[in-house]
């Protein structure tokens, strides 16, 4: 199971890092921290974003319930459609899981043109294959349209 993670505002690092704390799951695996160019919505601060490699007893309505909850407790607030936020939490993958309902959608469908998402995730999980696409992710990340800046932050680690 994999999550996203992704903050532009204050101080994203440790946004991020309360995120992980708040959610109270075992992460497995993280991704290096990235800078990168917002998409969608220009007029933004950059955001910084991680994927984690996470175990859960919690079925996926229940997982999205929690990231959900940390997202409000931070004072998440959803004023502008891709605008600014303290903290964004997406469910990417669920193990090979599908699901397709009206306010979850597994996988997440903006992976495959999210160089934010598929950097960090290539990162730690080049080979996992996408449920959908029956590709691994190295192979989305080479055909991805996404020409923004993604950096990676190893004096962050």
């Amino acid at each position: 199971m994999y999550l996203g993670l992704g903050s532009n505002l204050g101080d994203r690092k440790q946004n991020l890092l309360q995120a992980e704390s708040l959610l109270n799951l075992l992460i497995v695996e993280a991704s290096s921290f990235y800078d990168t160019e917002p998409v969608d919505f220009l007029e933004q601060p950059w955001f910084l974003n991680r994927v984690l490699k996470i175990e859960t007893d919690l079925p996926p309505r229940k997982l999205l319930q929690r990231c959900q909850q940390v997202e409000i407790k931070m004072g998440r607030k959803r004023e502008i459609p891709k605008g600014p936020r303290i903290i964004d939490i997406d469910i990417l993958f669920y193990g090979d899981l599908i699901v397709n309902e009206p306010d979850l959608i597994i996988p997440h469908p903006g992976i495959p043109e999210r160089k934010f998402v598929l950097d960090p995730m290539n990162e730690i999980a080049q080979g996992f294959i996408h449920p959908q696409l029956q590709q691994p992710i190295h192979e989305i990340l080479q055909s991805c349209p996404d020409n923004s800046v993604v950096i990676r932050r190893a004096d962050l680690a």
